[in-house]
């Protein structure tokens, strides 16, 4: 049935292909006609990049030789059996090259009344021969297909042809290879529906846009369907001007809103903040004759939860039952939502029994969302409860469940229990999440409890876990806070073992562990090989090597160190320049004193304030020596 707009008698619509603008003029009747061409149209058609085949020396030639019979030898095989297209290829070898892409519109024409026959030989041509058919091709076997009411089919060309278009030529126009194909076949405007749908589909929602403004613009009425599948499309876009643009026009140009238009409508409402105007867009629509079904209220009370506004909500609520509009799982889901973000755990959980009482059965969702307004709470034994019920009630906890969990007893520093849950999940065979473990195992590390984490790493490796380098790191950390460096060594050992590298934090806390524990050495041996790995040390590890070779009297390794690292790293820390001064000044050698500020002047360091204090208490130091040896002598 024709949808085009009795005002418009005759529209001159101008299309921009690659060369300058063109005109075609499509006027009421051809638009709504169901044939704009006959079947002897197909014997006229020479395609620009195809040479005519009328020379009368090809009558003289073998049948299978005649490149002007290569429609009818297709054609006449194609309804013998479709099942024989293989011995078909071979049987007209000699003269497939003459099956260019007029050659295959010729071929679609003379199918134009056996759709099956159509498609077995536009599929042969594309996946069989191996030639890629034009937008023209594809656009006669999309009308052919919507003419036969093979919706579907057409449909899966139809986006095929858009999604070419977006990748090899953008600039092409698939609308305007529509409407060229309409002088040759025949043709149903649904297909304009159809162009729309699959933009959308494609995820060029912009472009399914302008290609309903340019049909709106020549007359066409697009059906309630096309319309509503680019408001949706829109509306997933954030594009909430463009969706009333829409919306306008099918109010103008007379294409009746349906209750899905109504519900998309408010969803755009509620997403675009405006939800003040909500009732008032409401009760138009109402006085306009739309009831607001489940979808609408669940949309309005899932946004008016989400903003806070609880009495708005309920008060809905309230008002479905008095227009007999029973609120379903979406519906008490949202509420109970609502009522835990806003801490009122006790009545959420008084609604969710009021729906189990009305015959409703919690989902996966519902019991998450209680489940998580407990433990945001700090209350885990309710949670814990919870989870059991859902476990009962068949119902598996998903990764959400488990990682609100094992976070909410991390939360209350309670990782034992966090610990218990995860064995007591492997007993139900619930699955816990590569996110979760890595969690768990943190967290057991930021609490100073390695050897836990580690023991829990070493079991669920079992059950196929691989540590990524980031967990990896955490442990090391963790054991190098409790200076245990052994054992921090092994561990980066087994690391390097997978072909993991350390990042910088685990350097610096393995360079300084041992710098603690007296062992400089390993720790400066670790410096050479962040080096080789191209990892670039930083202050931190400076002032470690530094006090640590101090501590162990050994000044001459720190003094080089700290050139080394002023001079490669361009690292000139002061602290760690004062560490040395002092285990200078110590000594009361002010010769030595005075030449290390030399040496260090000249690579960069200049003293500060506690720099000039050392010097003092060794200048001190040194005074008092010279006293004392005088008093001896």
């Amino acid at each position: 049935m024709s949808r085009v707009l009795t005002k418009i008698p005759r529209k001159l619509i101008l299309l921009e292909s690659n060369g300058p603008y063109y005109q075609k003029f499509v006027s009421k009747s051809s638009l709504s006609s169901s044939s704009s061409s006959s079947s002897s149209s197909l014997q006229t058609i020479v395609g620009s990049d195809s040479t005519s085949l009328s020379s009368p020396l090809y009558h003289f030639l073998p049948e299978t030789q005649n490149p002007n019979n290569v429609v009818n030898l297709i054609y006449s095989s194609l309804k013998r059996d479709r099942t024989n297209l293989a011995i078909l290829q071979t049987d007209l070898k000699g003269i497939l090259s003459h099956l260019d892409t007029n050659g295959i519109s010729r071929v679609l024409l003379r199918c134009q009344a056996d759709s099956i026959s159509a498609i077995t030989f536009f599929n042969w041509v594309k996946d069989d021969l191996g030639l890629r058919p034009s937008s023209y091709n594809y656009g006669l076997i999309i009308h052919i297909l919507a003419w036969s009411k093979e919706f579907t089919q057409a449909m899966k060309f139809l986006i095929e042809l858009v999604q070419l278009v977006k990748d090899c030529s953008p600039q092409e126009d698939v609308l305007r290879t529509l409407v060229s194909c309409c002088e040759d076949c025949n043709w149903d405007p649904v297909v304009f529906d159809l162009l729309i749908k699959a933009y959308v589909k494609v995820g060029i929602t912009e472009q399914g846009f302008r290609t309903f403004v340019k049909i709106v613009e020549f007359g066409y009425v697009p059906s309630v369907v096309a319309c509503n599948s680019l408001l949706n499309g829109l509306l997933k876009l954030n594009s909430f001007g463009q969706c009333w643009r829409v919306y306008d026009e099918m109010v103008m140009i007379g294409v009746h809103p349906n209750t899905y238009t109504f519900n998309i409508l408010t969803n755009i409402f509620c997403s675009s903040g405006d939800v003040d105007k909500v009732n008032e867009f409401v009760e138009r629509m109402e006085e306009e004759g739309f009831e607001p079904d489940i979808v609408t209220y669940n949309t309005l009370i899932t946004t008016y939860c989400r903003k806070g506004r609880l009495e708005d909500a309920f008060y809905l609520y309230r008002i479905m039952y008095r227009r007999n509009v029973l609120p379903d799982l979406v519906s008490y889901t949202a509420l109970i939502n609502g009522l835990c973000r806003e801490g009122k755990m006790r009545e959420a959980h008084q609604l969710f029994h009021r729906m189990v009482h009305r015959g409703l059965n919690p989902d996966i969702v519902t019991y998450n969302t209680l489940i998580s307004g407990y433990c945001k709470e700090g209350k885990m034994q309710e949670s814990r409860s919870l989870l059991h019920e859902m476990i009962a009630s068949k119902i598996c906890p998903d990764n959400f469940t488990c990682q609100v969990l094992l976070e909410g007893y991390g939360k209350e520093g309670k990782l034992l229990s966090a610990l218990n849950l995860v064995s007591e999940l492997e007993k139900f065979r619930v699955p816990i999440s590569r996110e979760g473990y890595d969690y768990l195992i943190a967290s057991l590390c930021k609490d100073d409890r390695p050897f836990a984490a580690k023991s829990l790493l070493e079991r669920i490796s079992k059950l196929g876990y691989v540590p990524d380098e980031e967990i990896h790191s955490e442990l090391i950390i963790s054991l190098c806070r409790i200076d245990s460096g052994t054992d921090a060594l092994l561990f980066k050992a087994e690391m390097v073992h997978r072909n993991l590298k350390p990042n910088i934090a685990a350097y610096r806390a393995l360079i300084s562990c041992l710098c603690r524990i007296n062992r400089s050495d390993e720790a400066e041996a670790l410096l050479e090989e962040m080096v080789r790995n191209s990892v670039q040390p930083d202050t931190e590890i400076c002032r470690a090597l530094v006090q640590g070779y101090c501590k162990e009297g050994d000044v001459g390794k720190a003094e080089s160190l700290l050139e080394l690292f002023a001079k490669e790293f361009q690292i000139l820390d002061i602290e760690s320049y004062n560490t040395l001064v002092r285990e200078f000044s110590e000594d009361g050698d002010m010769t030595e004193l005075m030449a290390l500020q030399d040496r260090m002047l000249k690579v960069g360091f200049v003293p500060n304030s506690l720099s000039c204090k050392y010097m003092i208490q060794g200048l001190w130091k040194t005074t008092e020596l010279k006293s004392n040896k005088l008093l001896l002598e």
